[in-house]
């Protein structure tokens, strides 16, 4: 294989489909032939040209593949199925050396910052790499990355059998937080904006499923939260949406001592008295990309196949990826997770 092919973003919405050398292995690193890519919301900000990358760029950093050419002295060997951790930090920085390397200043994340996973071979450093259960298809496989991102928000929330736990926002990072909390032992509530979304929270775990309007939680959502807490309210809220309104309403919603993590990403500014935190004495907690938690990941999708099917929507074939950008786009098509199958499209159509 001394060609293959890549879809790189040129510009504003524009894609180029382009036959290039196949890579050859570098020392430390395993060449991984790409099986499945699934896309998130970064790829389509990236697909804008609305995100801090340089275009062009190969996008991709939700990926499962199968390895061709294996690092010799690594611990995997030809025909491995693998995930790929996109996360590549400094691991030199005092961040890094705090056990934090998901948010060293100097991070590069694979098909966000640097040519990731819509190609149909990379070189991946071995240490990156994890093995996907055999019973586990290769969609599924691909969703470790955002399930890992949301085993790190659930991790940071630390929650404890019987709690009660809000998730607002049922996009994937929240119906997977909301399966990682059910599976922790977690009562949870989930909330969002779409009827859709708050179906399949269910199919995920919650228990109880809020459709969000001009106020949140309305009276009867109200009653609902403080039936389940003894009028406390959730001891964790997951707030999955980045909108700072959003944020607001957790910290008036959080019970006394609670602790609330940040997943959802926006460059807005939310209003919050500082007396709102100490107030209950709330714990406010940041929560980007995962520490290590691929594993984990692939694990919790491995015990709750079901969930997998149920978040991922469409799927298309590599060459039909503009199309699975634009249906991403379109707010009036429901979708979960979009899958993009890169092995066997050796032509564009």
């Amino acid at each position: 294989m001394n060609t293959m092919l890549v879809a790189r973003t040129t510009a504003k919405q524009t894609l180029s489909f382009e036959k290039v050398a196949t890579p050859s292995r570098s020392p430390g690193h395993c060449l991984v032939r790409v099986a499945s890519v699934s896309l998130c919301g970064t790829d389509l900000h990236i697909f804008d040209d609305d995100y801090p990358s340089d275009l062009p760029i190969v996008q991709g950093h939700e990926i499962c593949g199968a390895v061709f050419e294996a690092d010799p002295d690594g611990n995997l060997v030809a025909g491995d199925r693998v995930v790929v951790d996109p996360l590549i930090a400094c691991g030199q920085c005092a961040v890094c050396r705090a056990g934090h390397a998901n948010v060293c200043p100097k991070l590069s994340v694979l098909g966000c910052y640097t040519d990731g996973g819509l190609a149909e071979v990379l070189n991946v450093p071995t240490p990156r790499l994890h093995r996907v259960p055999h019973e586990m298809d290769d969609d599924a496989a691909a969703l470790a990355e955002p399930t890992s991102i949301a085993l790190e928000a659930v991790t940071r929330a630390e929650p404890r059998a019987g709690d009660v736990a809000l998730v607002l926002g049922c996009g994937p990072i929240g119906l997977l937080s909301s399966l990682a909390l059910v599976d922790r032992g977690a009562t949870v509530v989930a909330a969002d904006i779409d009827e859709q979304r708050t179906a399949l929270a269910r199919r995920l775990g919650a228990t109880h499923t809020f459709v969000v309007g001009t106020t949140f939680p309305d009276p009867k959502q109200h009653e609902v939260l403080a039936a389940l807490t003894e009028g406390m309210g959730p001891r964790i809220i997951i707030e999955a949406t980045g909108a700072p309104t959003s944020l607001m309403n957790a910290i008036r919603t959080i019970a006394p001592a609670g602790r609330i993590v940040q997943v959802g990403i926006s460059t807005g500014s939310a209003t919050i008295a500082v007396k709102d935190l100490t107030d209950k004495e709330i714990e406010l907690h940041g929560s980007r990309n995962s520490r290590g938690l691929i594993p984990e990941a692939l694990s919790l999708l491995h015990r709750h196949p079901a969930a997998a099917s149920a978040l991922i929507t469409h799927r298309f074939a590599f060459t039909e990826l503009g199309e699975a950008l634009r249906t991403m786009a379109d707010h009036t098509v429901p979708t979960g997770k979009i899958v993009i199958h890169v092995s066997g499209s050796l032509e564009v159509s």
